[in-house]
């Protein structure tokens, strides 16, 4: 069976983003420890999950930065996408499905089918769910040095305690740290 692999950046004290959804304090200036390190956990991908939201701005930056020779732009073009949504009717997207039934099955449909690991990168609503749901088998949280103080996290609609096993913890020069965790069984 597939693993689902989660990749977010979060904030030193846990937010995604800002209050009212600012992701401007994300550290963009990586080393290359760092980009060897995406580029290893992303290789064997061969599916990337968005909700709709993330996806409106991922899918056309990254259709962009193709053209512009951007490192890791190729994967994130030709790696077919399902985005997440309760509102799109029509798929605006390129190398891309909607899935609008209940997260739980449709995850557990993509898993079963045949292929590579599936990359979910979120956004918050999507993560929020797939963590609340258990659907995550490996979490790779990038903790940026930086407090806001308020914001939105991921963690609101956990209704149990969620306990994870760290397996790895790497520090990049840039001053973003990785922090994998495996869910443990209950």
């Amino acid at each position: 069976m597939r693993k689902i692999k989660f990749q977010m950046q979060v904030t030193l004290d846990g937010y995604v983003a800002g209050p009212e959804g600012e992701m401007d304090w994300m550290t963009w200036n990586w080393d290359e420890e760092l980009k060897e390190y995406v580029g290893a956990i992303t290789e064997p991908v061969d599916l990337i999950i968005l909700g709709r939201v993330l996806a409106e701005g991922f899918i056309p930056y990254w259709t962009g930065a193709l053209g512009e020779g951007e490192e890791g732009a190729d994967k994130m073009v030709n790696t077919h996408k399902v985005v997440f949504t309760k509102t799109l009717t029509e798929n605006p997207w390129a190398n891309t499905t909607l899935a609008t039934g209940d997260i739980a099955e449709e995850i557990s449909k993509l898993k079963s089918q045949p292929g590579g690991d599936i990359m979910v990168y979120g956004g918050a609503r999507l993560a929020s769910a797939m963590i609340k749901n258990n659907l995550i088998d490996e979490y790779h949280i990038f903790v940026n040095p930086v407090v806001i103080g308020s914001g939105m996290t991921i963690y609101n609609d956990l209704q149990d305690r969620l306990n994870l096993k760290l397996v790895e913890t790497r520090s990049f020069p840039c001053g973003i740290n990785v922090l994998v965790y495996n869910p443990v069984e209950k």
